[in-house]
């Protein structure tokens, strides 16, 4: 579609999905040949940054519901990208990058970069950070006082 023939959504919530939409399909076609998808790229890359994370945390960290997280880590786990153990509580899962998941990030690293690079070039540097900048900004304003906003 047209960029101008995109409506200018005035609410932010539809706004957020519908640019996260659309850049959940361009890095999920870049990533497809690897047999990967956007969203387990982004668990492959979050907990190659934490280590060992509880289920919870990884959660937490990523702004994902619980349902959704435990479907993709299913298939992570089928895949052999991630290694669990149970926490000191039976019912906590601490999650890590396995070898097999380590080589995957590794391999998908420079398809995302070339993604990053097209992105930052066609939007410009600054337009770029302040992005990045305002998206952190607004996921940590939710995540810390969403009840009370």
């Amino acid at each position: 579609m047209n960029p101008s023939l995109l409506p200018v959504l005035p609410c932010m919530c539809a706004s957020f999905r519908r640019t996260s939409r659309a850049l959940t399909q361009l890095y999920d076609q870049a990533l497809r040949p690897l047999g990967l998808r956007a969203t387990q790229f982004t668990i492959l890359q979050a907990l190659s940054l934490a280590g060992e994370v509880s289920q919870g945390q990884l959660g937490e960290m990523l702004a994902m519901d619980s349902t959704t997280l435990t479907r993709t880590l299913e298939i992570m786990g089928r895949h052999g990208w991630i290694a669990e153990r149970r926490g000191a509580d039976r019912r906590e899962r601490r999650l890590r990058l396995a070898k097999a998941g380590e080589t995957q990030f590794k391999r998908a690293l420079p398809v995302w970069e070339k993604v990053q690079s097209r992105l930052r070039h066609k939007m410009g540097e600054q337009t770029w950070k302040n992005l990045l900048q305002l998206t952190n900004q607004v996921t940590d304003l939710i995540t810390t006082q969403g009840d009370s906003i």
